[in-house]
């Protein structure tokens, strides 16, 4: 069991009129309740990203065909769309909220779209859905300082605790983009894991703060999702994805470089 390959799937918006910003990575509400059929049909089991990872840490066993649904950033269509069609399965998920792009007291109008509001959050916790930390402002944090990092995780978790009642174990990196001191800096903020991109299916070997999801999107027809669910063909299905992100990398890197050479924020 410890070298289970496991997909964690990574969604974004659900609606079914999304806007120009997050068209690509939404899908709409009848696909995503295909979807959902399609992993009850299969007889995977969803868990949550807390449990993947208290068993992973503890030796228990997983179930034969697991599986993760993940969502970021606090669209209101997870409410409106999603959950129906999770409740209808049973099946657990994982939200990763930007608590500063919510709406109520904290929203600092970044949002991309409407966003879910603290009601509706507490509502999908209430439903099974476990509500991790996704940074408070959504930035690429590892081109943040040492103190203008720690603020993004600290404020996240303790506006979670605050409108939840507690804490908040699990975290997605904004963009997917992490570094090995942002891993130890929300290691130290008392996330557990915490979850990248990487468009491949996850495996203990990660580490528990490098662990791996695959995108779902607007284009992401049926066929294409079940060879993700069975991890066929991953690798070729996001290998454009993977040479853009290689090349990003080094012009992120290269920025880097240049703010430390003037002495600006690394």
């Amino acid at each position: 069991m410890t070298q289970a390959r496991i997909p964690i799937l990574m969604y974004h918006a659900v609606a079914a009129e999304p806007n120009d910003a997050t068209r690509a990575l939404s899908v709409s509400p009848e696909a995503f309740a295909e979807q959902m059929a399609l992993i009850a049909d299969r007889g995977l089991t969803p868990l949550t990203t807390a449990d993947l990872a208290a068993r992973w840490r503890s030796g228990r066993p997983l179930p034969a065909l697991p599986v993760l649904i993940t969502f970021d950033d606090g669209y209101e269509g997870v409410h409106r769309h999603a959950l129906p069609a999770l409740a209808e399965h049973g099946f657990p998920a994982t939200l990763f909220v930007s608590t500063g792009w919510l709406r109520g007291a904290y929203d600092t109008g970044g949002g991309l779209d409407t966003m879910l509001d603290w009601r509706q959050v507490r509502e999908l916790a209430a439903a099974g859905v476990e509500i991790g930390g996704h940074s408070h402002t959504h930035p690429q944090l590892d081109q943040l300082g040492d103190s203008a990092l720690r603020a993004e995780l600290t404020r996240c978790r303790h506006i979670v605790a605050d409108e939840l009642g507690a804490l908040p174990v699990s975290f997605a990196y904004p963009y997917g983009y992490s570094s090995r001191r942002v891993r130890t800096a929300v290691r130290e903020n008392g996330f557990t894991q915490a979850l990248a991109v990487g468009n491949a299916l996850a495996r203990r070997a990660q580490g528990p703060y490098a662990l791996r999801r695959v995108t779902v999107r607007r284009g992401t027809g049926v066929g294409e999702f079940a060879r993700l669910l069975d991890g066929r063909s991953v690798a070729r299905t996001f290998a454009r994805d993977r040479a853009l992100t290689k090349g990003y990398a080094v012009v992120r890197r290269t920025r880097r470089i240049h703010r430390r050479a003037v002495g600006a924020p690394a």
